[in-house]
């Protein structure tokens, strides 16, 4: 007799910016700043908005606004994690949105995994989370996906849908952005005002819940996980 299939697990897979963490100073400044030591010039115009678009497509985006070469993304890429590390141990920090940690634990009880689906790259990732004093070691890493060289968020969300077939998944994020990716992969997605976005902008979205923050929301946050949960035993 063959063994029987593992149960179904519950992946939360979270943003960062935003969502877990605080925004950053001038958050599109790094962008073009990584662009600029690329091409050894200033830009003729500047990063365009970068709330809830991936790391890849804030470089594509502002490569193709400047008319610059599209194979200046990898060495862009690369000086933007280099100039993430040097903030990093210069002393940038961001800060704990609020209720994290609390529900970081709270589902880990529960037998949930907490994973990462990001549009910033894995180092990127890391050194945020260790300035704010966010343990790394509370997320699966090899069940984690990010955004450095994504041109849309939708591709992350697709990538993570096929290598987790079968799991049960749902994405938290701050922007319409997340919800979009979500959307394209049928994912259910929880949306948090901790970001730029109010939760009257987030409500627009297809978000299964709005909340101000984790530290108000958690407890029910926690009954649509159950209800995800409970379809495995129905």
């Amino acid at each position: 007799m063959s063994d029987p299939e593992p149960d179904p697990r519950l992946y939360v897979l979270w943003d960062v910016d935003g969502t877990l963490l605080r925004n950053g100073i001038n958050a599109g400044g790094l962008y073009g700043e990584a662009i600029e030591l690329a091409i050894g010039r200033p830009l003729e115009f500047p990063v365009p908005r970068v709330h809830g678009k991936t790391d890849g497509q804030i470089i594509w985006e502002a490569l193709e606004a400047n008319a610059l070469p599209r194979d200046l993304h990898s060495l862009a890429s690369v000086h933007l994690d280099r100039l993430s590390l040097e903030r990093h141990l210069g002393g940038s920090r961001r800060e704990i949105a609020p209720g994290i940690v609390d529900a970081l634990q709270a589902f880990a009880d529960r037998g949930v995994v907490n994973a990462l689906l990001t549009g910033n790259s894995a180092n990127r990732t890391r050194y945020k989370m260790e300035g704010a004093g966010l343990d790394p070691g509370a997320f699966d890493w090899r069940h984690s996906y990010f955004g450095d060289t994504a041109p849309v968020r939708a591709e992350i969300t697709l990538r993570a849908a096929a290598e987790l077939y079968g799991q049960r998944l749902i994405i938290i994020g701050d922007t319409p952005g997340d919800g979009i990716g979500a959307d394209a992969a049928g994912i259910p997605f929880i949306a948090v005002a901790t970001g730029h976005y109010s939760a009257a902008e987030l409500r627009e979205t297809s978000a299964v819940l709005v909340i101000d923050d984790l530290a108000g929301g958690l407890s029910e946050v926690l009954e649509v996980l159950a209800g995800l949960s409970s379809l495995d035993r129905a």
